[in-house]
Formats: C-alpha cells, structure tokens, sequence
C-alpha cells in the first residue's frame, strides 16, 4: 500500500495541468510554498499554474521571489462550452459568428442542402485541470473568491490537501497534515527531498527558505524546532539565498510603513497580560503618510516579534461614513473569526476583518469579547 508521500507523487506524475492554490490572506509561508511546488513542476515538465485571490490588505512582500509574477489572481477559462454540428450528411462551406445584445450566433453555410435542428448538440467540456494542490488552507473557504466562484470544479477534480495547522478540516482527497511543523516549507521540503531531492536548486530552496523566515519572523518565534533549524541549514547549502531574503523581508521597510508605524505608538493599548495588543488610525494617517491598509500587515509583524505573549492585535480604523472597521490578527491557533463573529467577519482564521457603526463605546466593547473569548479558551490553545 502506498503511503501518502508516494500517493501524491503519484497523483503528480498522472497529472496533465496541476493548479496550486493558497490562502486569500496571501501567508508568506503558505505563498512561498506554493511556489516551490511551481518550480518544480516546470523541472518535471508537468503544467501548472498558480492562482490565489488577494485580499484588499493582503501583503505583497514576497515579489522578489523566482516565478513569482507568475501568480494570477482568478481562475480563467476554468471549463470550455463545447456546441457540435452533425456533418455526416453534409459538409460545411463556411462558418461565422455574431453577437446580438447578449446572444452570440454562430452562422453555418453548408455545401450543399441544408442542417435541421436535430442535427446541433451541446455539452460542457471538462475542467481545464485534473488536479489541485492547496498549500496552507485550513479549509476550502480560506481561498477566498477563488473557492466562492468555482466551488463544483473544487469538488469535482483531486485535490491534495498539504498544511500544518491542527485546524484543517482534511477536506483533499490526500491530506498531507504534519502538525509538528512550524512552517509549511519544511513540509515541502522533504516532500521533494524525499521524491527527487536532486530538483531543489538555489531558487526553489530560496522559495522555501523565504516561507520559512517569514513564518518564524526571522527565527524570532517561540516555537522554533531543531527540525527547523536543520531544514534552514539544509537550504542554505543549497543554495537559498539567505541575505537576500531578509533584506527584502526585514531590511527594506518602505517608507510609507515606517511613517505608519511612527503613528501607530501614539494610541496604542496593551490588555490581558499582553496577549491582546491595539491601537487606532484614523483617515488623516493613511492621507498624510501615504500609507494602505497593507502596509499594516507589516506593522503587525514587528508587533507580534517584540511581544511573544500575544495572541490577539487589533487595529481600528475610523472611517468618513460614521463606521469603525477593525482587523484582528490572531496568532497561537486562535481563529479570528470565530472570535469576532457577532459583527459578521470575512477573511480567514488569522486575519479578519469587520465594521460596525461609531460609538464611544464600540472599542472597550469589542476589546471585552476578545478577552472574554481568551478566557474561555485558556490553556487550549495550542502554542
């Protein structure tokens, strides 16, 4: 019997188009991942694509990776509409086509005589890919519009299911799930080391070395393992390149982030022993800073390195509509959207995001259903 390594290589090698997927949120480790698993497709000389749907403040800090302007972000031509004309009767001397309003018309000579009704079928065609390989979803919906838009296709084509997280609902028909890894690129990393180990070249272990430090927050993280540790040494031998990856992760703020991050200290608040952390902007500091709502992913991350204990960072945003949207970022295996469910999230498990009508009480009140939502969680959550 094979086990589940080899079932997905062997799902791999049958394959004709392979389609990756990954989080809405675009997670570093989960983006670097997946585009490992390109490269190595291109290696095998297998057809794949790359497709996550982005979310409004999803970040973008992974540009500088190989293949990485490759990612598109909608499914196209998904299923072909196929219309057959019987000819065995008589021939076709010529064929056009018109579109009238909202009708397409296609307009067939024959040779001779003439075709009948009868003689015109129609039948959808099959999915563009035959298989699917989803990096670092805990469930399908974590694929954002992607999933939303196509749900048949997904439930219809394999699909091999590869994460680390004690939340994933093994929705694949492989489900690959090692939950004593920190990060999904060590996942993948002996995945291939194990399968063809002499594919990993310099620019697939610098992918997986990029998914890697962006999760441990350049090994700032608790959880760090010398398994960890070892794959890191491994890539590095192989090629990854190190300095180059944190350069561009950790030494190369953009200025717009920085002059964000100089507003952000003014108001920011510390709860519950640390493990709640907040603050609040206003319309004026994304105007006179130049910033979005991306650059403060990027805030959150210096946060959550300098303040192990937390588990919960909030960002409130007044709005000129007499609205508050907030976004809450959880760490430790807490799902925030669960957490803030009565104020209708959308978003993943890591990182929701709401609104509700401005009051003087709105934050203390939202603030309390996130500590309460602590207690009642308490030493369960999985560090």
């Amino acid at each position: 019997m094979l086990n589940l390594e080899q079932q997905i290589f062997k799902q791999l090698e049958k394959a004709k188009n392979v389609l990756l997927v990954f989080p809405a949120d675009w997670n570093g480790d989960a983006v670097a991942a997946a585009l490992a698993w390109f490269l190595l497709l291109k290696k095998l000389n297998i057809n794949g694509e790359i497709v996550g749907f982005k979310e409004k403040n999803a970040k973008n800090n992974l540009s500088f990776l190989p293949s990485f302007s490759e990612i598109k972000n909608q499914l196209n031509n998904l299923r072909r509409f196929i219309v057959s004309l019987d000819i065995s009767q008589t021939k076709v001397s010529q064929i056009k086509y018109a579109v009238d309003n909202d009708r397409l018309d296609f307009i067939i000579s024959p040779t001779a005589g003439w075709f009948k009704p009868e003689d015109v079928s129609s039948r959808v065609g099959e999915f563009k890919y035959d298989l699917i390989i989803a990096c670092g979803a805990h469930d399908l919906e974590a694929l954002g519009s992607l999933y939303d838009q196509n749900i048949e296709f997904f439930y219809k084509t394999t699909l091999i299911n590869i994460d680390n997280q004690s939340a994933n609902e093994e929705f694949g028909q492989i489900n690959f799930i090692d939950l004593n890894a920190v990060t999904l690129s060590e996942i993948i990393f002996y995945l291939f080391k194990n399968y063809r180990p002499e594919l990993i070249d310099e620019d697939l272990a610098t992918c997986l070395l990029a998914g890697i430090i962006n999760k441990t927050r350049n090994f700032k993280t608790a959880n760090l393992t010398p398994r960890t540790l070892l794959t890191t040494s491994q890539l590095i031998s192989l090629g990854a390149r190190r300095e180059e990856i944190v350069d561009r992760l950790y030494r190369s703020r953009e200025l717009t982030t920085l002059k964000l991050w100089g507003r952000l200290p003014n108001n920011l608040q510390i709860e519950a022993d640390k493990q709640i952390i907040w603050s609040k902007l206003n319309p004026a500091d994304f105007q006179e800073t130049g910033a979005t709502e991306a650059d403060v992913a990027d805030i959150a991350d210096e946060l959550i390195a300098n303040v192990p204990q937390t588990k919960l960072i909030v960002i409130f945003f007044t709005q000129e509509n007499s609205k508050t949207k907030f976004l809450v970022y959880s760490l430790k295996n807490l799902n925030a959207l669960e957490i803030i469910k009565d104020y209708q999230p959308h978003g993943t498990i890591k990182l929701a995001q709401a609104e509700a009508a401005s009051s003087p009480s709105l934050i203390p009140d939202i603030i309390t259903k996130l500590r309460s939502a602590l207690d009642k969680i308490g030493d369960n959550v999985i560090k």
